[in-house]
C-alpha cells in the first residue's frame, strides 16, 4: 500500500516563511510533534489501522482441509475381499482470483482507516496550535493588565499629590482605587482560565496536566497573508477517505462476483480391504485408492444479487457523503477567510485607536503639569486603552486561529 508522507509542515510554513519568527514556530514544532507520539486518539486509530491490515493474512487462508475415518460394523464383501475401513481426505478451494479479490478488498478498507489517521494527526496540530494561540492571548492580556494597573498606580500618586493642594478631591483617589481594583480581578480571573487552558494543552500532550507551558512574548500580524490554494481542498483526507471508501465497495463487489462462483475439491479415498481366506487369485486383498474432484454450485445465488445491489446503493451514498462535507468545509474555509480579514482589519483600527488613546494620556500629562487634571477624564483614557489593547490581543489570536483552520483545510 502506498500512503502518503504525514507531514506538519502545513502548520508551521505560516510562522516560517511568513511571519518569520523562527524561535516561536519551532518551539510549536516541538510540542506538535510531542503531541503526535504522545495523544492517545492517534495511537487508537494506528492500532485500528494496523488490525485492518492484518486481515489480509486472514482471508488469505483456503477453507479447512476435511479428514474422515469410518469403520464398516457390518464388512462389506466383495470380489477381492472385505472392506474394513475407510480413510478420506478432501480440500475445498475458492474460484481464481477469489483470494486475490479478498486481499484487494481488505486492503481497500486499510486505506480508508488509514486516512482516519491522517485526519486525526491533522486535527490534533490544528488543535495544539489553537490553544497554543489562546495561552499566548491570556499571557498577553495579563501582561497588558499589569501595565494598567502600574499606570493607575502612578496616576493614584498624582490624585493624592492634587488632593493635598486642594486640586482634586479624594473621590478621585477612591475611583482610581476602585478601577484598580477591577483590573486585579479581571487579572486573577484570567489567571485561572490559562490554567484551564493549560490543562487542554497538556492533554492534547499526554503528558502530566500541571506541565508549566511557556509561550511566545509578542506576535504581531504579518503584512500580507500567505497565498491560498483553495483548489487543495479537493484532496483534503476528509474526502480523500470517501474515495477510499467508495474505492472499498467496488473491491467488495467484485469479491462478491468471486464469491458467487463455484469451489472447486480435490479429495482422495482410501477403503482397507482384507484378503478373501483359502482363496488365490489376482487383486485378493488389494486397497482401494480413489481420487475424487468435486464442485460447488450456488445455485440459488439470490444472497449475492442482494449483496451487488446494496453495493451499488452505498456507492451512491459514499458520493452523497462526500458532497456534502465537501460543502460544509467550503463553508468553514470561507468562513475562516473572512473571519482572518476581519481580525486584520480590527488589529489595524484598534492600533489607530490605541495611538490616540496614547496621544490623548500624554496630553493629560502636559495637563497635570500645568496644575490642571480631571480624573475622570483619566479614567476613561485608561479604560479605552485597555479595551483597544484587549481588542488588539484577540484580533491576533483571532487571525492566527482562523490561519490555523485554513491550513488545516488546504495545506
Amino acid at each position: 500500500m502506498k500512503h502518503r508522507i504525514i507531514s506538519i509542515k502545513f502548520i508551521f510554513a505560516l510562522g516560517l516563511f511568513v511571519f518569520g519568527i523562527h524561535s516561536y514556530a519551532q518551539e510549536l514544532e516541538v510540542l506538535v510533534n510531542e503531541a503526535l507520539s504522545n495523544n492517545p486518539e492517534i495511537q487508537k486509530f494506528e492500532l485500528q489501522y494496523s488490525i485492518v491490515s492484518e486481515k489480509v493474512n486472514e482471508i488469505d487462508a483456503i477453507p479447512n482441509t476435511e479428514f474422515s475415518v469410518g469403520y464398516f460394523v457390518s464388512e462389506p464383501e466383495t470380489r477381492t475381499g472385505a472392506q474394513r475401513f475407510r480413510v478420506s481426505a478432501k480440500q475445498m478451494i475458492p474460484w481464481f482470483g477469489t483470494i486475490t479479490s479478498r486481499e484487494n478488498y481488505i486492503t481497500s478498507l486499510a486505506d480508508a482507516k488509514y486516512e482516519d489517521i491522517v485526519i486525526a494527526k491533522r486535527k490534533l496540530m490544528a488543535s495544539v496550535s489553537q490553544s497554543y494561540y489562546t495561552l499566548y492571548a491570556n499571557k498577553a492580556k495579563q501582561q497588558v493588565l499589569s501595565e494598567n494597573i502600574k499606570l493607575l498606580e502612578t496616576y493614584e500618586t498624582m490624585a493624592l499629590t492634587s488632593v493635598e493642594v486642594g486640586k482634586a478631591s479624594a473621590v478621585d483617589v477612591l475611583r482610581l482605587q476602585m478601577r484598580q481594583n477591577d483590573l486585579q480581578q479581571l487579572k486573577a480571573v484570567l489567571k485561572q482560565q490559562f490554567l484551564a487552558e493549560q490543562t487542554n494543552f497538556n492533554n492534547l500532550l499526554n503528558r502530566d496536566t500541571n506541565v508549566k507551558v511557556t509561550v511566545v512574548d509578542n506576535l504581531n500580524i504579518p503584512i500580507e497573508d500567505f497565498e491560498l490554494k483553495a483548489s487543495n481542498l479537493e484532496v483534503h483526507p476528509e474526502l480523500l477517505k470517501y474515495d477510499k471508501l467508495y474505492e472499498s465497495v467496488q473491491q467488495s463487489e467484485l469479491l462478491n462476483q468471486k464469491e458467487g462462483s463455484p469451489m472447486i475439491g480435490f479429495g482422495l479415498d482410501y477403503i482397507n480391504v482384507e484378503p478373501r481366506p483359502d482363496m488365490n487369485f489376482t487383486d485378493n486383498g488389494k486397497d482401494i485408492l480413489m481420487p475424487m474432484v468435486s464442485v460447488s454450485i450456488p445455485i440459488f445465488n439470490k444472497k449475492y444479487r442482494s449483496v451487488s445491489k446494496q453495493n451499488e446503493l452505498q456507492q451512491q451514498e459514499i458520493q452523497f457523503q462526500k458532497q456534502e462535507r465537501l460543502n460544509a468545509l467550503e463553508t468553514i474555509l470561507n468562513r475562516a477567510i473572512n473571519e482572518r480579514i476581519s481580525a486584520r482589519i480590527s488589529y489595524t483600527t484598534q492600533t489607530k485607536n490605541l495611538k490616540q488613546a496614547k496621544d490623548a494620556e500624554d496630553i493629560l500629562i502636559k495637563s497635570y503639569e500645568t496644575g490642571t487634571i480631571k480624573f475622570n477624564d483619566v479614567l476613561d483614557i485608561q479604560e479605552l486603552q485597555l479595551k483597544f489593547q484587549m481588542n488588539q490581543i484577540e484580533a491576533i489570536k483571532n487571525y492566527y486561529v482562523q490561519s490555523t483552520i485554513i491550513n488545516y483545510l488546504i495545506q
